[in-house]
């Protein structure tokens, strides 16, 4: 029998046993720099009463009971996956019920469309690589952000895969909170045809790009990205993704991707909750202006993730305590999250932190390390 006592006794002496944290929602004096609330929309209540206010909104069921391909209702998934089709012009929008599920359920079905290739970078999030490993194909990972390593494997192996070559990366990245640069990889893909470009813009997504529609849309050819993916739990305060691709690759997801076909779907309210959001968003230039002063006060560089490195679990365990002491709730990063020898404090910025928190954070952090 598999000693699980002893896993978990090895997970502790090395720093990196977990628990569910308790709720901290509303803790007198203490500011949170941990949640993926990037325009700080999940905080103002007056969204919320807005909606309710209209009594149609109420009524909307809380539960599909069914998977997509069952449900009875489909009217809320459809004006939701409208509007997303009126802002991405050119791409054909599913809706999924996570970003995992989404990188899940699309990597692996294209995988199994065809013998390919995947290349994904090096930091990639998990439900990636899950894909990857679900969809059974041959892949590599070259460098982080490193291109011209992606382009000299391209000029290795693309010949070998004539049914594509699939290249995977994100367009913010949720560990370092640097970016990808999007034409630089539609200047790759223009030179090899048989790749096929996925962007996750999961941290994204409501923050960067016009209207906060992503760095995709704020690329030279957002048409020459074949797939991207947004989640709606980090800055639009709601739940579930999307996927919006060539009209031909949501039509074989609907037909493959194991997490839409055999997961029950997002209850209606949740899509016509966030589709309130989006139109909320997308006028919200102010808030992303605030973040990313925010951003230019802790870093200098306008990102709203900013990765404090420690390298050592316990170490950052123990900091990401003493913060908490002084008003701060910054939680640590360990493995399996990030590389071992990188254990690190995320610090996640919101336009809801005045600056004067922002800079207090970063004082406390300096002084503790």
């Amino acid at each position: 029998m598999i000693n699980l006592a002893s896993s978990l006794e090895n997970l502790k002496v090395a720093g990196n046993l977990r628990s569910i944290p308790a709720d901290s929602t509303g803790e007198a004096g203490v500011i949170d720099f941990s949640t993926n609330d990037y325009l700080g929309l999940a905080e103002r209540t007056e969204f919320q009463e807005e909606f309710m206010a209209d009594m149609r909104n109420r009524m909307v069921p809380m539960t599909s009971s069914a998977s997509r391909l069952l449900a009875s209702r489909q009217n809320d998934y459809h004006n939701l996956e409208t509007t997303l089709e009126s802002l991405y012009p050119g791409r054909k929008v599913l809706l999924m019920g996570s970003g995992y599920h989404a990188n899940t359920g699309m990597i692996s079905a294209i995988a199994r469309a065809g013998r390919i290739l995947i290349l994904a970078d090096k930091l990639v999030h998990a439900s990636i690589i899950d894909g990857i490993m679900l969809g059974k194909s041959d892949f590599s990972r070259f460098p982080h952000n490193d291109f011209d390593r992606l382009e000299a494997m391209l000029a290795k192996k693309a010949a070998d895969y004539p049914d594509g070559v699939l290249v995977v990366v994100e367009s913010v990245y949720s560990m370092d909170g640097d970016c990808a640069d999007i034409d630089r990889l539609i200047d790759i893909k223009r030179k090899y045809p048989s790749v096929i470009l996925y962007v996750d813009e999961a941290h994204a997504l409501g923050v960067d790009g016009p209207r906060g529609l992503g760095l995709v849309m704020a690329s030279k050819a957002p048409e020459e990205v074949d797939v991207t993916v947004g989640t709606f739990g980090k800055a639009l305060a709601s739940a579930g993704a999307f996927v919006a691709a060539r009209d031909e690759i949501i039509s074989w997801a609907v037909n493959s991707a194991r997490s839409f076909i055999f997961s029950t779907a997002l209850p209606p309210m949740t899509a016509r909750w966030t589709q309130f959001m989006i139109e909320k968003m997308l006028d919200m230039d102010a808030e992303r202006e605030h973040l990313k002063q925010n951003g230019r006060v802790f870093f200098e560089d306008g990102r709203h993730i900013a990765p404090v490195i420690i390298g050592d679990a316990s170490r950052t365990v123990s900091i990401s305590k003493m913060l908490l002491e002084e008003g701060f709730k910054v939680l640590p990063i360990r493995t399996p999250t990030v590389p071992p020898g990188t254990e690190r404090l995320r610090i996640s910025l919101s336009a809801a932190h005045s600056t004067e928190s922002v800079r207090d954070l970063s004082s406390a952090i300096k002084r503790l390390l």
